[in-house]
């Protein structure tokens, strides 16, 4: 029998995110009888029981949860595939960067008045996103270049923009902030923060210790960061510019002597054969090169 098509696809990740044949065909705009057919088809065409139907609630059997992990990756691929393909037919569109917020804005404004001199250049387009984002949003075709730290660049090219040291961010009352410096060791029982999407974020990156416990409340940017600081809530490493940039009498900066620095990278579409994704990230590198002189 032949192999299952993307629409089967879809419509058994619709399915099987929602458990329930009824409210997946209302999702899909289709009528529930065509639905539960396409279901069994393609359980006949795999061989396998992808749903357990004996119970109260639908559920998944070990080869529905495998092909719902699968299938989730080739949909994700296809669209981004169709996204990059059309955004590549229009012509005169943008180049989107993206970033997250607070991160290299001076240099961006460089960007774009450099971009906006040649009358022949896109304009540069911000799309500003949540911390550890900006790789999925460069996989996914809805950017073209993003300006990003500690991130898992599967499948992209990187270049590394910028570095800079790392100081621990404490509580004004922590007995740690009445010492000059500090090491990663003096941190290793202190409650971190947790980031929305950990998976997709380097924690010994932002603990300092891969064996520090992640017991912290869950942050979603850095102004969600330095709260649970004041209220005593966690303890982080955080960039130098973010502490030079955000003084205040109850979170207190020390240096950390044995921390990695926070790394900036830039990183677009592996293989990318776009001549603005490679001016940019050449006049990126000369900016940011001036800048460190």
């Amino acid at each position: 029998m032949p192999d299952p098509e993307i629409r089967e696809l879809r419509y058994f990740h619709a399915v099987a995110e929602d458990r329930n044949i009824t409210r997946a065909a209302a999702r899909l705009g289709i009528a529930q009888p065509p639905l539960s057919r396409a279901m069994r088809q393609l359980e006949r065409r795999l061989g396998v029981a992808l749903f357990d139907r004996t119970g109260p609630r639908l559920t998944l059997t070990e080869a529905g949860e495998t092909l719902l992990k699968e299938a989730t990756v080739v949909l994700g691929a296809l669209d981004a595939a169709v996204r990059r393909t059309r955004r590549a037919a229009q012509s005169g569109r943008g180049l989107v960067v993206t970033v997250y917020p607070g991160v290299a804005t001076e240099l961006l404004h460089q960007l774009k008045a450099r971009f906006h001199a040649d009358p022949a250049a896109p304009e540069i387009e911000i799309l500003l996103s949540e911390f550890g984002a900006q790789a999925d949003l460069i996989r996914d075709g809805r950017a073209d270049v993003a300006i990003a730290s500690c991130v898992n660049t599967r499948g992209l090219d990187t270049e590394p923009l910028h570095t800079e040291p790392r100081v621990a961010a404490l509580p004004a009352s922590h007995p740690l902030a009445q010492r000059a410096t500090l090491t990663t060791a003096d941190l290793a029982t202190e409650p971190a923060p947790r980031w929305r999407d950990s998976a997709t974020i380097d924690r010994d990156y932002w603990l300092g210790n891969p064996d520090r416990p992640v017991d912290g409340p869950l942050v979603r940017d850095s102004a969600q960061l330095l709260e649970v600081i004041a209220l005593g809530q966690a303890v982080a490493l955080v960039p130098a510019s973010l502490a030079a940039r955000n003084v205040r009498p109850d979170v207190i900066y020390r240096p950390v002597l044995d921390a990695a620095p926070y790394r900036t990278l830039l990183l677009w579409p592996e293989g990318s054969r776009s001549p603005w994704v490679a001016r940019f990230v050449r006049t990126a590198l000369e900016l940011a090169a001036a800048r460190d002189v």
